[in-house]
């Protein structure tokens, strides 16, 4: 069995403001930095034989919570990395609305079939992240490890791992430095904990219903 943290990187400058980021690399905000030591603090018990992460700033910066008083470094893994926009990177929710109402619809409504103009679909985002579980199964059977990624590939990802149809995408609730935990097996994957924030206390901020 591999002991699976799926964790969500903390509080971006962005998210606040309900800006799309895809591969755009605002760092944490500085509610997200409390939260990150606070994500931490929480793992500081926990034995992880390794952490992977996005390699972007918001996952990178929270990764290393995760890390240190740890001999292991933080491994870097673009399998993982959110979701091209394309061309909603870098608008507002609001914006997007008002210039892409249809997508924007579909988006919410059904997901697995936005494919984003300049940017990635959620099929693209499925085949990678499946690759990296894939590997992460087999490289560390027996072991714990971190994975440090985005709202959007967390979701997919629990997809994979349950072996649902992508159209199941907005059933996970994916908070801002939350965690769960998976229990990769020999012929299933068991959902142990699923969005967990209570060691953020006071620093806990609910999704945006539409990042």
């Amino acid at each position: 069995m591999v002991k699976l943290y799926l964790v969500r990187h903390a509080e971006s400058q962005w998210n606040p403001i309900g800006r799309y980021q895809g591969l755009l690399d605002p760092e944490l905000s500085e509610r997200g930095e409390k939260q990150a030591k606070l994500l931490g603090k929480h793992f500081k018990n926990i034995t992880l034989h390794a952490v992977y992460s996005s390699p972007l700033k918001r996952t990178m910066q929270t990764a290393l919570s995760l890390v240190e008083g740890k001999n292991i470094e933080v491994i870097p893994d673009k399998r993982i990395i959110e979701i091209d926009h394309g061309l909603w990177s870098g608008m507002l929710v609001q914006e997007v609305q008002e210039k892409f109402p249809q997508q924007f619809k579909r988006w919410l409504e059904e997901p697995h079939k936005v494919s984003f103009e300049g940017g990635e679909s959620l099929l693209q985002v499925y085949e990678r992240v499946k690759d990296f579980l894939n590997y992460v199964k087999e490289k560390h059977w027996g072991q714990t490890i971190a994975v440090v990624s985005h709202t959007v590939p967390m979701r997919v990802m629990y997809c994979a791992l349950l072996n649902i149809d992508l159209s199941k995408f907005w059933s996970f609730g994916c908070d801002n430095a939350s965690y769960s935990l998976i229990h990769m097996e020999r012929d299933r994957n068991v959902i142990i904990q699923l969005n967990i924030t209570c060691h953020l206390g006071d620093y806990y901020v609910e999704a945006h219903r539409a990042l």
